[in-house]
């Protein structure tokens, strides 16, 4: 009997399935279908480019656009509304069969007085002062009540674990979570089906006046209870390295794509492993040296191509369904020059020419759910727009 005993036990121990540390089995009612593909495209300003850049992502078989739906350019004063822009590139993308993904974010000066004279350098984005919160929640509520069952998700604000996203000022995760809470109840009460998803985080390892680590951050917004206020977490997962790299392998921990690893343990020690998570940017650089912040990790284009594909497919093999949507970028700004560092990060160029990685991308296998969309040949009739593919989702 105890012989008995002891081989069954073995063979339980050589059958079972290994530990998941991050505990893919644990998610419970994912948003997105995993993998989800989609790409950040800047529709705004060029009519004529954007409808070839939305032409160019169903071609890729990509089923999401992220794009950013600026409250500066929605309502350029209190009250004055102008949504004739995003009804349009709203319809370009419904008819082609993609969704739409909007940030929220780009505050107009009008809501932070208190910044006018600040002068501060290299400002990207502020959070409204504390008198206009009512309007940041109105400026939500309006975009979701303009389109309600329309908009796939909507991601909240971008890095405010950085002080030139937070107005210049020391990142606060707790006046983040509160900006999140006042636009996520706008959100909800116009279009409760919408999926919200917090922002994502950028990976830096300076602290703690011009940025946070994304880990810190990510467990301050725990302690303030972000997670109430959102249907997925937000993540960042630029590439520093070949994307199989662990964190422990890499350089430092938060120069590795696989440094999302982190924050989902994050998640699982704050009870909330059943949620599901999206990759809202990730990429590689090609910059040769125009902006030294970041050549110093560059690649060839032939590596960008390589990595993006192998990112994709390292998540479809390691994070399913953990991972749902995942957003690369960049579908170029047609207003980009080679001075600007995201200029080196696109899959196209500003003027249009596409990179070795939209064409990887595009031809790469697809894995959603159940279904596996399978690679193909450069020159095939679908890669030629000759036979339509659905995309995954």
């Amino acid at each position: 009997m105890a012989l008995l005993v002891l081989v069954n036990v073995a063979v339980f121990l050589l059958t079972r399935p290994p530990d998941d540390p991050l505990q893919a089995g644990a998610v419970v009612d994912p948003p997105f279908t995993s993998l989800t593909y989609g790409i950040q495209a800047f529709l705004w300003w060029d009519y004529t480019k954007a409808a070839i850049d939305l032409d160019r992502i169903r071609l890729m078989v990509f089923s999401h656009v992220k794009q950013v739906f600026a409250w500066k350019e929605i309502e350029h004063a209190p009250g004055e509304w102008n949504f004739s822009r995003a009804d349009e590139i709203l319809g370009e993308i419904e008819r082609r069969d993609l969704k739409l993904v909007v940030r929220l974010s780009d505050a107009p000066d009008w809501v932070y007085p208190s910044l006018r004279d600040a002068n501060v350098p290299d400002l990207i984005d502020a959070p409204p002062d504390p008198e206009f919160m009512q309007a940041w929640a109105g400026y939500c509520g309006a975009v979701a009540t303009r389109y309600p069952g329309r908009i796939a998700a909507y991601q909240i604000w971008n890095e405010p674990n950085l002080a030139r996203e937070w107005g210049g000022n020391t990142p606060n995760a707790a006046e983040y979570v509160n900006l999140l809470r006042v636009c996520s109840e706008a959100i909800r009460a116009a279009d409760p089906n919408a999926i919200l998803i917090s922002a994502g985080l950028s990976p830096t390892g300076t602290c703690c006046e011009m940025a946070i680590p994304d880990d810190q951050y990510l467990q301050a917004m725990y302690e303030a209870g972000f997670q109430r206020y959102v249907d997925v977490v937000g993540m960042h997962a630029p590439g520093y390295s070949k994307p199989q790299l662990s964190p422990d392998e890499a350089r430092q921990r938060f120069f590795s794509f696989r440094r999302v690893e982190d924050l989902r343990k994050i998640m699982i020690a704050n009870g909330d492993a059943a949620r599901q998570a999206a990759i809202l940017e990730f990429g590689w650089t090609t910059d040769p040296g125009t902006n030294p912040d970041y050549a110093w990790y560059a690649v060839t284009d032939e590596e960008q191509a390589q990595y993006m594909v192998e990112a994709y497919q390292y998540a479809a093999d390691h994070w399913r369904p953990w991972v749902g949507l995942m957003s690369a970028i960049y579908i170029a700004d047609p207003s980009w020059t080679e001075d600007d560092e995201e200029y080196w990060w696109g899959i196209t160029r500003p003027d249009g020419i596409v990179r070795q990685a939209y064409y990887e991308l595009a031809n790469m296998a697809k894995y959603c759910g159940e279904r596996v969309i399978p690679a193909r040949a450069g020159d095939s009739p679908e890669a030629l727009g000759l036979v339509a593919v659905d995309p995954c989702d």
